[in-house]
């Protein structure tokens, strides 16, 4: 997949140069770029140039620009559109069980593969997450926004595959947001403490308590808003079949 090459040669450059930081992670994902006047100094462009790349950028899935925050590295390389138009074909509900087999086999991987950047990053999204104000949220944003504590998760297995795959899924979700059609199906405070569990277990090294920790979490993380009635009682078989299928005892004999 490539990107546009049509404009003028100070366009490509931009594109080019916005492209080689992003893809060599100098900006990784979930880092926010620098402000539009740092990129027209540094590249030594207009203001149309640079939101031009911008914009193709996040077009192809690389960039995001969240209102009033700044723009955000989504993915090191273009998302596969046919991917998103894939997922956004089936039923949104099986992509959110999807999306939970990601995250279960992330959290497993950055349990293995994790380094003291990756854990850096996961602490410093946990703790932001703790200080922000205890306010209803009635959004699915603290899931599915660049720098969020899952798509560092997903990062940290060091799966490019897995990456791709998750960034695809995000894409689909973050619309259905926007529609309206998935929410935050659990409590911030609920949220935060599955979050502090599975970073526990990726900081451990535990790969079972890993894959354990974020299954809860994702079941009862996303839901749908037509269907949030019946998500909470999946919710509580899905919980006591995950602690009915772990022993202790069998584990450690």
């Amino acid at each position: 997949m490539t990107t546009p090459t049509r404009g003028s040669q100070k366009a490509r450059d931009t594109l080019d140069f916005l492209r080689g930081k992003i893809a060599s992670s100098e900006w990784g994902v979930g880092d926010l770029i620098p402000k539009e006047p740092e990129l027209m100094e540094l590249i030594g462009v207009g203001k149309s140039t640079v939101r031009e790349a911008v914009r193709s950028l996040a077009a192809f899935g690389m960039l995001e620009t969240v209102p009033g925050v700044g723009t955000f590295v989504r993915s090191r390389t273009p998302v596969s559109t046919i991917l998103t138009e894939f997922l956004a074909d089936h039923d949104l509900e099986e992509v959110l069980v999807y999306r939970r087999s990601l995250e279960i086999e992330a959290a497993q991987h950055a349990a293995i593969n994790r380094t003291e950047e990756h854990l850096e990053r996961l602490r410093a999204a946990h703790r932001r997450a703790q200080e922000a104000p205890h306010e209803p949220v009635d959004t699915c944003d603290q899931s599915t926004v660049p720098g969020s504590f899952h798509l560092l998760v997903v990062e940290a297995s060091g799966s490019k595959l897995l990456l791709d795959l998750y960034v695809g899924v995000l894409s689909v979700l973050q619309r259905a947001s926007t529609e309206g059609r998935v929410i935050l199906g659990t409590t911030l405070e609920t949220m935060r403490r599955d979050h502090g569990a599975v970073l526990e277990a990726i900081e451990a090294r535990d790969v079972r308590s890993a894959a354990h920790s974020m299954a809860l979490h994702v079941d009862r993380d996303l839901g749908l808003r037509t269907d949030m009635l019946e998500f909470n009682p999946r919710t509580e078989r899905a919980t006591s079949l995950i602690d009915a299928g772990y022993d202790p005892d069998a584990a450690s004999a």
